[in-house]
C-alpha cells in the first residue's frame, strides 16, 4: 500500500499544474466570449465552494449562499462607485461586510438542522433577494447597479479593461481562496467539522460546542461567498436583484452535489459543468424557453446516475493475472 501512496499525491500534484497552466495559458488560445466565459465560472466556482464548505465538510446542505454572494456583490459596487476601485480594498470589504451579515443570520441557522436549515437558508436568500428589490435608495432596485469602474488589482496599477486582463484578476484571486480552503480542509477544525457532519451528538458529548464551530464555518463561507460577488462585480460591471436570487442558489448546491459533496476539485468541476451547460442551453434557439426544463432533468439524471458525484467516480484499474498453483 505504501508504494501507492507516493505516486498518487504525485499525480494530483501533476494534475492539479496542469490545470493551472491550462487556465493560466487560456487567454492567449481563446476569444474575448470565452475568455468572459471562463471568468465567470471561477467566479461561479468560488460561490460553490461556500457551499461545498457548510454542505460537504460540515453537513449543512444550504440554499442561502447567493444572499451572501449578492452582499458582496452590491457592497463592492458601492465600494467601487464611491470609495475606490481599488480590487484588494473591494474584496476585503465584501468579505468582511457578509461575514458580518452572516453572524445574526448563522446564529439563527445554525440552530436547525436537516430540513429545516435548508428552509431557514431559503428565507435568508428570499430576504436579502427582497431587500435588493425594494432598498432602491442604495441598489437601484431592480435596474441594478451600472456605471462601475474598472478594478485596480491594486494601488499603482492601471485599471483592468480589457477581458484578459481582468479574467488574471480573477484567476489569481480565485487561486488565493481555493489554496486557503484547501489548507482548511487539513486542520483539526476541518476535522471537527467532520465529525459534526458524521456524528453531532457524539461530538457534542465529549465536549465540542457544536453550534460556535457551526456558526464559525457558516461566516467563513459567507465571506468566501461575499469575495465571489465583489469579483463578479470586477467581470461585469454590473449587479441586480437576480444575482442574489433562488437561481444562483439552487446551481451552486447543484454543483456541489453533482460535484461530489466534500471534494474541492469536484465541486469546481461541477461549477464548470452547470455553467457551460447554463450557457449552452440558454443560446439555443430551438428550445427556446425551456433551457431551464432541460437543465434540471439533466440533474436529476446526474444525481441518479452518479450518487456520489463526479468525485466518485473512479476509473477500473488494470486487472492482474493470478498465479496458478
Amino acid at each position: 500500500m505504501s508504494p501507492s501512496r507516493p505516486s498518487r499525491s504525485t499525480a494530483r500534484r501533476l494534475s492539479a499544474t496542469a490545470v493551472a497552466v491550462g487556465l493560466a495559458s487560456a487567454p492567449f488560445v481563446l476569444g474575448s466570449y470565452a475568455i468572459g466565459t471562463l471568468s465567470r465560472i471561477l467566479v461561479f466556482a468560488l460561490l460553490a465552494l461556500s457551499v461545498n464548505l457548510l454542505t460537504g465538510l460540515t453537513g449543512l446542505p444550504t440554499l442561502g449562499q447567493s444572499a451572501y454572494f449578492g452582499v458582496g456583490a452590491y457592497t463592492a459596487a458601492i465600494v467601487a462607485t464611491r470609495l475606490t476601485d481599488t480590487g484588494i480594498l473591494q474584496l476585503l470589504i465584501a468579505a468582511g461586510v457578509s461575514a458580518l451579515v452572516a453572524v445574526p443570520t448563522g446564529w439563527l441557522a445554525v440552530r436547525a438542522r436537516g430540513v429545516v436549515f435548508l428552509m431557514l437558508t431559503l428565507a435568508i436568500g428570499e430576504i436579502a433577494y427582497s431587500a435588493a428589490v425594494d432598498w432602491k435608495s442604495l441598489t437601484n432596485g431592480t435596474d441594478g447597479m451600472s456605471g462601475i469602474p474598472p478594478v485596480v488589482p491594486l494601488p499603482g496599477m492601471p485599471a483592468l479593461e480589457l477581458d484578459g486582463l481582468v479574467y488574471f484578476y480573477v484567476l489569481a484571486v480565485f487561486l488565493l481562496l481555493f489554496a486557503a480552503v484547501s489548507r482548511l480542509g487539513s486542520t483539526p477544525f476541518a476535522l471537527a467539522l467532520r465529525g459534526i457532519r458524521d456524528n453531532e451528538s457524539r461530538m457534542r458529548a465529549i465536549g465540542y460546542p457544536t453550534r460556535r464551530y457551526a456558526l464559525t464555518v457558516y461566516c467563513g463561507a459567507g465571506a468566501l461567498a461575499g469575495a465571489a460577488g465583489a469579483l463578479w462585480v470586477s467581470v461585469q460591471r454590473f449587479v441586480s436583484p437576480g444575482d442574489a436570487g433562488f437561481e444562483i442558489a439552487a446551481l451552486a448546491l447543484l454543483a456541489v452535489v453533482i460535484g461530489g459533496a466534500g471534494s474541492m476539485w469536484g465541486t469546481c468541476t461541477g461549477a464548470a459543468l452547470i455553467w457551460l451547460m447554463r450557457e449552452y442551453l440558454g443560446n439555443l434557439e430551438a428550445i427556446a424557453g425551456r433551457g431551464p426544463l432541460l437543465l434540471g432533468l439533466f440533474f436529476v439524471a446526474a444525481v441518479y446516475t452518479l450518487p456520489r458525484g463526479l468525485a466518485g467516480v473512479r476509473l477500473p484499474s488494470k486487472t492482474t493475472r493470478k498465479r496458478t498453483a
